[in-house]
């Protein structure tokens, strides 16, 4: 059995060596549909962007608007009919997430609101990653909502998207993720999320389909280790890759356009109870311009004006 780093914080440790006991050990040639950027054990947050391009030998670039968690819808291997059903609007978020601003309420169910409140005290803060708020907002609360990209510095191809999303009032870090597309065992093409942690991180693989009125559909209904759904993964004292799959989490996310007016819905569950609703209003804005340029280790925020 592996042994989880022992030079972290006890309450990492802990739930590291839950992951392996509890989990499968798993290979990069079989699973590399599932790997994904770790974080280190100093927090995450801003600095895990200076990090990952220093590791993989990136450049940040800060500048450019017009950019997107996907680069085109088409990567998500739509059938036409599906195709022709998605609503335009829907489609240009995803294209060109930083040129849009996000609001957010979110509501708790009662009997999950103690757990929150202990993932926060004892996790994120101190790591600056999964920052939900614990008390209900019924009022839209303000984020902040930056899409930075990783390049290769000689191709400028885009080899990391990330998506930074802080409350505007605080510049609380909520969430830091990693965005990309994946083929999952059966072949089916789904987003995957990647939000790092300390010597490993937390994914989503989200299957997407479209609704009836034209609203993008995606969720991690899962059932097993290849299908979508919500894993940990984890790198031991020996660099041994663990992962455990959570059957009984499920995240499902609907974004939708009703005239001209986007807003999404994110219904988090366990065992087929809700835990947490998130409502986010999601706005154009025409007059957003983002200053810095491209750095080849170093991160400077974008500014709103």
């Amino acid at each position: 059995m592996g042994i989880a780093h022992k030079k972290q914080s006890i309450q990492d440790w802990i739930t590291q060596q839950w992951v392996i006991v509890f989990g499968k050990k798993i290979d990069r040639t079989n699973h590399k549909w599932l790997l994904g950027p770790f974080g280190g054990t100093n927090g995450i947050g801003h600095k895990f962007i200076k990090q990952l391009a220093e590791k993989e030998h990136l450049v940040i670039d800060n500048k450019k608007i017009d950019k997107g968690l996907i680069k085109s819808i088409d990567q998500l291997n739509l059938s036409t009919d599906e195709l022709n059903a998605l609503s335009q609007d829907v489609i240009d978020f995803y294209e060109n997430t930083s040129n849009y601003d996000l609001r957010l309420k979110a509501k708790w169910n009662p009997l999950f609101k103690g757990f929150g409140i202990w993932v926060r005290i004892i996790f994120s803060k101190r790591i600056e990653q999964l920052n939900v708020p614990i008390q209900n907002v019924e009022d839209s609360s303000g984020l902040t909502s930056e899409i930075i990209q990783l390049h290769d510095s000689k191709t400028n191809e885009v080899k990391r998207t990330i998506w930074l999303r802080a409350f505007k009032s605080t510049g609380q870090v909520v969430y830091s993720g990693v965005y990309e597309i994946c083929t999952i065992p059966s072949g089916k093409t789904c987003i995957k999320a990647i939000f790092p942690l300390p010597n490993g991180n937390a994914t989503v693989i989200l299957t997407p389909k479209i609704g009836k009125n034209g609203e993008l559909i995606l969720d991690s209904a899962g059932q097993k280790i290849g299908d979508s759904g919500f894993y940990f993964l984890l790198k031991d004292s020996k660099g041994q890759l663990w992962t455990k799959f959570i059957k009984s989490f499920k995240d499902e996310l609907v974004v939708r356009s009703v005239n001209d007016r986007i807003t999404a819905t994110q219904t988090l569950t366990l065992w087929n109870l809700r835990v947490l609703k998130f409502e986010y209003e999601i706005k154009k804005t025409t007059h957003k311009k983002v200053y810095g340029a491209l750095h080849p280790a170093g991160y400077a925020p974008s500014t709103n004006r």
